[in-house]
């Protein structure tokens, strides 16, 4: 049967507000855009009126934290079949979207509203981190509503339960008393009942493109570890500590491109990797024209030259691996650059797709 609820104002005794029509339902819209967390669930809205690629118009599109989608569809004045219809069909034309499409869509959404023009500096505002690398792994369609018939209800629920389509319905009710005016709602299946987003027919596309080049490098400057101002000076980048630390950095293949980021701090150097991976006790860089062994250096960190005890036990690499670099661009931390929106990441090394993060580095440090 069809959603039903009240609300009741209890000062001295039990009165019951008033339930009336919402003045436009279209307002919904408007106070959805206005505030997000009327649905219940933190989202990133990215567009609203975009045209698909078959001509129609998603009221509302909105991302989660991790960077599925939702379609939000008002009911307006149109039949069960028909809402239910639209909202299907953008799910089969969402499911396509790539990540430069994805993209494409925030930024004509943030240019019209006068809201900042990067995905990742919107996201990161919202939740408080980058984007995943993923964008639009999966998706939910929900038809938004002032009021829901039985029919509405019934296929919803036939396409939810039955044929697991990710198909929620938001139910709002509209009350006034005493002049004010108050908004309730309530979802047609609560989370445990409803189908969980599913991923698109395929990835392609998902994911930033990769240039082929450049690679993100995490060098955990710390007391009593290794130091920034040896890596500035010398030109190399290090980890060690354990496999999953040196694993990554190891991969590093010359000629790489290396942004490199101090966890909390900032990126510090954009520079060339020149040499293949080394343990410290093997390293060699090159210093004044010079070749020289790592170890025979003035360092001020301190570097781990072999695994000691525990790496007999338990057989694992605890290392330091150094990998030679020749600095493009490089500043002391205190001079360290950082935007809300950068990409950061506990992995060693990895490869860089984040262009936003690529553009504003290399444009600080006058990187064409």
């Amino acid at each position: 049967m069809p959603l039903e609820f009240g609300l009741w104002r209890v000062d001295d005794r039990p009165v019951r507000v008033a339930t009336r029509t919402m003045p436009m339902e279209s307002r919904l819209e408007e106070l959805i855009e206005a505030d997000p967390e009327i649905l219940g669930r933190p989202l990133l809205l990215i567009g609203r009126q975009e045209q698909t690629d078959h001509g129609k118009y998603v009221d509302l599109l909105g991302m989660d934290s991790e960077g599925g989608l939702h379609v939000l569809e008002l009911k307006r004045d149109r039949t069960p079949r028909e809402v239910v219809a639209q909202v299907l069909d953008y799910g089969s034309w969402v499911q396509e979207l790539a990540n430069e499409q994805v993209r494409e869509i925030y930024t004509r959404y943030a240019r019209s509203r006068g809201l900042v023009e990067e995905l990742d500096e919107a996201f990161a505002l919202r939740f408080g981190g980058s984007p995943p690398e993923v964008l639009n792994s999966s998706h939910t369609l929900t038809v938004v509503a002032s009021e829901i018939d039985a029919a509405t209800e019934r296929i919803v629920t036939y396409l939810a339960s039955g044929y697991r389509v990710p198909v929620n319905v938001l139910f709002f009710r509209y009350f006034e008393d005493e002049g004010r005016s108050y908004l309730a709602r309530t979802w047609l299946m609560d989370e445990a009942e409803a189908v969980a987003p599913v991923a698109g027919t395929n990835g392609r596309g998902k994911q930033e493109p990769w240039n082929g080049t450049d690679w993100y490098v995490s060098f955990g400057d710390e007391p009593g570890g290794r130091s920034w101002d040896d890596a500035l000076q010398y030109g190399f980048v290090s980890a060690g500590g354990g496999d999953w630390f040196s694993r990554t950095l190891r991969s590093l293949p010359p000629g790489a491109r290396i942004f490199t980021h101090i966890p909390k701090v900032g990126y510090v150097g954009v520079g060339t990797v020149s040499g293949e991976p080394k343990p410290f006790h093997d390293a060699v860089l090159t210093v004044a024209g010079e070749s020289r062994r790592m170890a025979d250096l003035s360092l001020k960190g301190s570097y781990r030259p072999h695994g000691g005890a525990a790496e007999e036990t338990d057989r694992e690499d605890r290392r330091e691996w150094v990998v030679p670099v020749d600095w493009e661009q490089a500043v002391p931390r205190e001079k360290a650059l950082w935007r809300t929106g950068f990409f950061a990441n506990q992995n060693s090394a990895c490869k860089l797709r984040a262009h936003f993060t690529i553009d504003e580095v290399s444009r600080h440090f006058g990187i064409g």
